[in-house]
């Protein structure tokens, strides 16, 4: 009894010293891991190189911004998440902002171009709220099937992800569900593909009502094919005697929890499509409105962070939000503006592309995107000083084709000249000869870019001699709106003399105020 008494109470004392070492171990290895990625951040810091170096520059012409204010105030603060360090180890946890490592593949091009790809992913993920720490690049010609990656590669992936502490892997393309799946049992952490990068950007920014349904629209669609199931939310839905206990004789096929959710994401994007379709008639009203009128629209578009909004700042002195990200506006805005010769017109922002841009967010913002299909004029912006500008002209003409667009006609408006290389500019220019350079932050080329929107918009026409009695001066007022072009205005007794240029749409209306002598007074009399 004397002896077996020590024994008794040794055990739990060695036991709970081995659960104390144990724990000791994963701690250690988690700090030792973010020792190592900050003393990594801090020899290597920098944004992407996709995003624009110092700062956000906003001017005059950007207004007070209080729309990037507001963004800024709900910005997430690291070191507030609880993302895991291995998907088996539930218990430790760490505080910190989401940490990720990318993965590519180069299968065709350069390997600058694989490059260019793999840093503009890390501005998406930038832009998104995480910390790039490390990224690979894998030479295929075809994904794997399996993994994406090759099977060497993914396990050196797994390595990285341990060595640096990351919590998330982002694939720089669109991984079918098994891959996602096989991936992540390879790597131990969540593992997320460009599209879904993109669509949770897109979630982030969008403001307005219609904005905020095309995105959900998008993320439903991509979602429902990538639900899965864990344990028993596969299980059968049961009723009756069978939810009481009393299962025997009363269990059928039933529906399965994620047949559920299928139905559910179904039903949620059949009433999204009818909420986009009811507020589509009042864009096309508006629409319907400067057609009638026959008011000249030009189109901003562009790759995303090229400029465009800054670029509509300085034009119209609109105000719209400019921020230094990808995707910052996402919401369509209208202004008027007026040629240095007195010609009206519309200029519309819209939201901007990306190489590889989700065909859900094609599809879903159709809507959008129809203002440059139906406009007179592209104002194609393109960030000169990004390291493949070619590369972006390419991937937004691919979209402009998908909306029906590309038979408008095309502005070439290289921003950033202020940061860009000189030759870069001259190759450009020579490979599109319809081109103005301009810095939307400086100002440099403005004057003649709206001289080039000037020339390339609709103007009118038609010429008329009219004279007009003193007692129809709203006749005379509506002339002289940018709508009309006045040659020369006189004064006679018998009313005032104008001598203008018309639309055709308006012209019979006016025909019937041609002056005596003049040839569609003659055709007017012999009538």
């Amino acid at each position: 009894m004397t002896e077996t008494t020590p024994q008794g109470n040794d055990q739990p004392a060695n036991e709970q010293h081995g659960n104390e070492s144990e724990i000791r171990d994963v701690i250690d290895r988690i700090l030792a891991a973010d020792a190592a990625s900050a003393a990594k951040n801090a020899s290597e810091q920098g944004r992407a190189l996709a995003l624009s170096e110092g700062g956000d520059g906003h001017t005059e012409a950007d207004g007070e911004q209080f729309d990037l204010a507001e963004r800024q105030a709900l910005r997430r603060v690291s070191g507030l998440s609880t993302e895991l360090e291995d998907m088996s180890e539930v218990e430790y946890r760490q505080l910190r902002l989401e940490r990720v490592v990318l993965a590519g593949l180069w299968s065709e091009g350069t390997a600058e171009d694989a490059e260019n790809s793999l840093r503009e992913l890390a501005a998406l993920a930038e832009t998104a709220g995480s910390e790039v720490l490390d990224g690979l690049i894998q030479r295929r010609h075809l994904p794997d099937p399996a993994t994406f990656l090759g099977k060497g590669k993914a396990e050196e992936l797994r390595g990285i992800v341990a060595m640096t502490g990351a919590d998330t892997v982002v694939v720089d393309s669109e991984l079918a569900p098994s891959q996602r799946r096989a991936l992540e049992d390879i790597v131990r952490v969540k593992v997320i593909d460009r599209t879904a990068l993109i669509l949770d950007i897109f979630a982030q920014h969008a403001q307005s009502r219609e904005g905020r349904a095309q995105v959900e629209l998008a993320q439903l669609e991509y979602l429902l094919p990538r639900l899965r199931g864990w344990g028993e939310s596969m299980s059968r839905q049961a009723g009756g005697r069978a939810a009481g206990g009393e299962g025997i004789g009363s269990r059928g096929p039933g529906e399965t929890k994620i047949e559920l959710d299928r139905r559910r994401i179904r039903t949620r994007m059949a009433k999204l499509r009818r909420e986009i379709a009811a507020m589509k008639p009042a864009r096309e009203t508006k629409r319907a409105n400067r057609r009638r009128n026959r008011v000249p629209s030009v189109a901003i578009a562009g790759y995303t962070n090229a400029g465009k909004s800054s670029l509509l700042n300085r034009l119209t002195h609109a105000g719209v939000l400019v921020e230094n990200a990808l995707f910052a506006t996402l919401d369509p805005t209208v202004r008027k503006s007026v040629t240095p010769d007195g010609i009206g017109y519309t200029l519309s922002d819209t939201v901007g592309f990306v190489r590889s841009l989700p065909t859900q967010l094609v599809e879903a913002f159709r809507s959008t995107l129809e203002e440059v299909a139906d406009a007179d004029v592209i104002l194609h912006v393109v960030d000169v000083s990004h390291p493949d500008p070619e590369g972006q002209i390419a991937a937004v003409r691919a979209v402009l084709a998908e909306v029906e667009a590309r038979q408008v006609p095309e502005i070439i408006v290289l921003n950033k000249a202020d940061a860009a290389d000189p030759v870069v500019v001259a190759r450009l220019r020579q490979r599109e000869p319809r081109s103005v350079v301009v810095s939307a932050r400086t100002g440099e080329g403005i004057e003649e870019l709206e001289r080039a929107v000037s020339d390339a918009i609709p103007r009118p026409n038609v010429a008329l001699d009219l004279l007009i009695p003193f007692t129809d001066g709203d006749v005379v007022s509506r002339l002289h709106s940018p709508d009309a072009d006045i040659i020369s205005e006189t004064y006679e007794a018998e009313g005032t003399r104008l001598r203008v240029l018309v639309r055709e749409d308006i012209a019979d209306d006016l025909r019937r105020f041609a002056a005596e002598g003049s040839e569609d007074g003659q055709e007017r009399a012999g009538a």
